[in-house]
């Protein structure tokens, strides 16, 4: 089975500056994969690369062989619906009702559904979510938890094979967060979505990550891809020494 996505050799940088190189690997279907490492290693530039909002210094992101940031405008429309995107901190429009927000991809994207329709659709969303009854609250009426499951919501709203998450758990406080990664593995296990998720918090990727992949800030590239207890165990020591650092004597 193809995995939905492929990065062949991406370099990412801003200007002269490097941030990551030769970056090579390639997203399975159905999995939760994590993408870790310090602070500043590049872990959101990547997930920006995915979806195409940056463009690489070298290299390229595929979709089923389509490359994300092809010229053509046609390409780029068809290959952005295949996935959603929760950006840090939720990212909702503050003069929006919740409800709004949702919608708004299905309006964005030339969905012909009417009012009535995209606003059941919408509803069944937040249902999904756990935010059922907040259709028509303010974002700023929410809690931070609550704002992070409304921007799944939104992300899910086209029904995308693929839904990209930029730190879902910081933050928030343990039970929050909790809830949370039960909230990601009913994506995947469920409802049969492919998550890939920017993380730093050691419980969440435990919990939830079927692979993750380590971005080194010193060596500036990936030095390791595997499930996180297998790192944990047997990968390269700076990944093993990340890891560890919610280990209590």
């Amino acid at each position: 089975m193809e995995a939905p996505v492929q990065v062949e050799g991406l370099t990412m940088a801003y200007g002269r500056k490097l941030i990551q190189r030769d970056l090579s690997f390639e997203i399975r279907r159905g999995e939760v994969l994590a993408i870790m490492g310090g602070s500043g290693c590049g872990k959101s530039t990547l997930l920006r690369h995915l979806i195409g909002l940056q463009v690489p210094a070298a290299g390229s992101v595929r979709y089923g062989g389509e490359d994300i940031h092809s010229e053509d405008a046609a390409v780029q429309a068809r290959l952005r619906r295949r996935f959603g995107v929760m950006f840090q901190a939720g990212a909702l429009w503050s003069s929006m009702s919740v409800g709004e927000n949702v919608m708004l991809p299905m309006e964005l994207f030339g969905d012909h559904r009417d009012a009535a329709e995209r606003a059941r659709l919408a509803r069944g969303k937040l249902e999904l979510v756990g935010l059922g009854e907040h259709f028509d609250a303010e974002p700023a009426a929410l809690s931070g938890g609550m704002k992070k499951r409304a921007a799944i919501a939104r992300a899910l709203a086209l029904d995308p094979e693929l839904i990209y998450l930029d730190e879902p758990s910081a933050g928030l406080d343990p039970l929050t967060s909790a809830r949370l990664d039960d909230l990601i593995k009913h994506l995947r296990d469920d409802l049969g979505r492919t998550v890939v998720m920017v993380s730093h918090e050691l419980a969440s990727i435990f919990a939830v990550a079927d692979r993750a992949l380590f971005l080194d800030a010193q060596s500036k590239t990936m030095i390791a891809l595997d499930s996180p207890q297998r790192l944990l165990e047997q990968g390269p020591e700076p990944v093993r020494e990340f890891l560890r650092r919610g280990e209590k004597a």
